[in-house]
């Protein structure tokens, strides 16, 4: 089918969370399985056949299957399966491009004289995963990575199917402009009153139509996308543009206080910042994300005359633009609040100067020594003060946001 070039397998774990505690417990195993209580992390496909979404709320997720089980979140559980199954792309291919820590892009073009056929490749890896973690895994083929997750998408659950490089356009233009990268509810709501249904539909209009509707960004991202035009190649050790947290903090009509507010903020930014540590990253911008109790959304935005990654020059300027908002807080309620560090770059490869931290040159030492604590005995064993009894949200597990070092691979030896 793939005679030559670039062929790239889109591999995703499926209902990964709800997987491993499945795999993990007998008694889970062909029932509802719900991960997390307030809200939905994860469930199962039995779950998900009642209509149960991740993100929902647990009680409405209860509504829908009240015979679920509902499990606690394991994430050291999760992290290790994830570990093992990154194993097995890393010994499939060396051009893997990790997504998240249940999918990946694995680029096999040029194996197919040392180790076979892409579709023979995908079939050995689900084996191995099924053998060797224990888990389902669903694999798309395709000549571009979008087509790939979308043929993984489609193939679900526990599936593998290959997209004909000869009938591209008849598999993707039948299917909903909601399987298009980047198409949201918003999104698609707009296409859907410009008459727009199918990506085939999408296909058939001029770009700069596309721009009146969605935005010159969007249009011409979408455009190209249902027109096959994707030549992103697989980033082996791609990093992070940005790092960040956020927090759902109550229902609408109950406000939350400055100090609550302030203590949110303040435990959000030490996740954000020992992330920034641990993959040995400084940024430049802090963004502040605000949802309020009519479901709009606002952002305030700040950037540092020198890039940083202390706890204690990311708080006081969150806190500045917290303060810049809280006439708007007031005014509208806040139901979720979020920050985000960007414009990363490698903090091994300037100087750090004292500019970096104006609290003086002993804050770094007291990161330091916080996240030296934190690794050995847990995130949860030192806290703020304002902290202590109040809930930021679950800190989901994430990929490394470092390259590790590759060992020589099997099929390259």
């Amino acid at each position: 089918m793939f005679d030559h070039g670039r062929v790239i397998l889109h591999a995703d774990l499926d209902s990964f969370f709800a997987s491993v505690e499945q795999r993990d417990d007998p008694r889970l195993r062909g029932r509802p399985v719900i991960v997390g209580g307030g809200v939905v992390l994860a469930a199962s496909y039995e779950a998900k056949a009642y209509g149960v979404r991740s993100a929902m709320g647990g009680r409405q997720a209860m509504r829908l299957c009240p015979d679920a089980l509902v499990v606690p979140a394991r994430f050291s559980a999760y992290v290790e399966a994830s570990k093992q199954v990154f194993a097995i792309f890393d010994d499939t291919t060396p051009l893997v491009e990790g997504v998240s820590i249940d999918e990946a892009f694995l680029d096999v073009g040029g194996l197919r004289r040392l180790v076979g056929e892409p579709e023979d490749i995908a079939a050995s890896l689900r084996e191995r995963v099924r053998d060797e973690v224990g888990l389902p895994i669903s694999v798309g083929i395709a000549r571009t990575k979008y087509l790939a997750k979308v043929a993984s998408a489609v193939s679900k659950p526990d599936g593998l199917l290959a997209v004909d490089p000869y009938r591209e356009e008849e598999f993707l233009h039948p299917l909903p402009v909601e399987r298009l990268w980047g198409v949201g509810a918003i999104t698609a709501a707009k296409l859907h009153a410009d008459g727009i249904r199918t990506i085939g539909e999408l296909a058939g209009r001029e770009e700069a139509e596309l721009r009146t509707t969605v935005g010159k960004a969007a249009g011409r991202h979408l455009w190209a996308l249902a027109n096959l035009l994707d030549p992103r190649p697989v980033e082996v050790g791609r990093r992070r543009r940005s790092i960040g947290s956020q927090c759902a903090i109550g229902r609408p009509g109950k406000p939350k206080s400055r100090p609550e507010l302030e203590a949110l903020l303040a435990g959000l930014v030490d996740r954000v910042a020992r992330r920034l540590r641990a993959g040995e990253r400084i940024g430049q911008t802090f963004t502040l994300r605000l949802r309020f109790d009519d479901f709009g959304r606002a952002t305030r935005s700040a950037t540092l005359a020198h890039s940083s990654a202390a706890t204690a020059t990311w708080l006081e300027t969150g806190r500045r633009l917290l303060d810049a908002a809280w006439p708007l807080i007031e005014e509208k309620g806040c139901t979720l609040l979020g920050v985000t560090i960007s414009g990363l770059v490698d903090g091994r490869s300037q100087q750090l100067e004292l500019p970096l931290f104006p609290h003086g040159p002993h804050e770094c030492g007291l990161d330091a020594a916080l996240d030296r604590v934190r690794e050995r005995f847990g995130s949860s064993v030192v806290t703020r003060g304002a902290l202590v009894g109040r809930r930021t949200g679950l800190e989901m597990p994430t990929l490394p946001d470092h390259v590790p070092p590759r060992r020589p691979h099997r099929a390259l030896a």
